[in-house]
């Protein structure tokens, strides 16, 4: 048997796709999975073994027909039995129905003709259990289990020994990704981590500080620097070094991006920040380990640093 996934969004929302992988695999452990996401997501499955082969198609893109075309024929070619479509898009679904896989599954919408069998879409939950409701239309009716990757041994070692060259083996670290959105509202600004910084330091100097840098954030991390120069900076050069890091981590500081289910899959305690996004879809519920502080307004540079800290020394 062979099934396929086709789930747009970036390396976060392939990770909370991971739980739905898992129940794919122990319901069908013969099966060959493979998975079609976007370009900038590829990187994802390195701590996925579940999955077979990740292909890649830009669902942002204004595609064209012989985008379509070429999909069409990738499809094609490798005979699929089942296909879960997650993006609600039925240029998507009629390629499907096009290839004549038998079982198209997908969320039910006023577009949804080209599937075999629709389920209910229920945005209001958690976003891997609005993923794994896809299965209903599979008749699975498994919960939902836990966020997880599968961290490959060279990461790890790369991991243990960047915390060496860091010197941060006996005393652990606090590490905070200063993620520079492309949408200002879910960009904390440089001078509002610097105030959370200086009070760690303050309360507790012995205690490392850790920035993870990115192609992304260069320049932010550059300016938090100039003016706290004793903090440490570690480049991870991939998604699973990224997430053994902060796997090692005592606890993690970030907005909502990639680094909050990265940090969930691994079970470090994290502080999320948030602006327009709702912490109820990103943060597993009855779960004290990873608390989301939402904004007042929709903008998370309204966030006080003095509630960052207050729920920080609760912990």
């Amino acid at each position: 048997m062979r099934i396929l996934a086709l789930v747009p969004g970036g390396i976060g929302d392939q990770i909370l796709f991971f739980p739905t992988l898992e129940t794919l695999k122990t319901q069908y452990p013969k099966a060959t999975i493979d998975v079609i996401v976007e370009p900038r997501a590829k990187a994802a499955y390195r701590v996925c073994p579940i999955v077979h082969e990740v292909l890649a198609f830009d669902y942002r893109d204004r595609n064209g027909l012989a985008d379509y075309l070429n999909l069409l024929g990738i499809i094609r070619d490798r005979e699929y039995d089942i296909a879960l479509s997650l993006g609600q898009r039925w240029t998507i679904e009629m390629l499907l129905w096009l290839n004549g896989i038998p079982l198209r599954v997908g969320y039910q919408s006023s577009t949804a003709w080209f599937l075999s069998n629709p389920v209910p879409l229920k945005s209001s939950q958690y976003t891997p259990e609005i993923f794994h409701d896809i299965l209903t239309g599979l008749r699975i009716q498994n919960p939902c289990p836990p966020v997880k990757i599968a961290l490959p041994k060279e990461d790890i070692d790369w991991a243990e020994a960047e915390q060496k060259r860091l010197d941060l083996k006996e005393t652990g670290y606090i590490l905070i990704y200063p993620f520079q959105s492309p949408n200002p509202k879910n960009s904390y600004p440089v001078g509002l981590w610097q105030k959370v910084i200086a009070n760690i330091q303050a309360k507790q100097p012995n205690l490392p500080i850790v920035l993870l840098q990115d192609a992304n954030n260069v320049e932010k991390v550059a300016l938090m620097l100039e003016n706290t120069p004793n903090l440490k900076v570690t480049e991870p050069g991939d998604v699973g070094k990224f997430a053994a890091m902060i796997a090692a981590a005592n606890l993690m500081l970030c907005t909502d991006n990639e680094a909050l289910p990265v940090a969930i899959a691994v079970g470090t305690y994290t502080i999320a920040l948030f602006g327009p996004t709702d912490p109820t879809q990103s943060i597993p519920p009855g779960s004290d380990r990873y608390l989301g502080i939402q904004s007042t307004s929709d903008n998370v540079a309204d966030i006080d640093p003095e509630t960052i800290l207050q729920k920080m020394w609760q912990k």
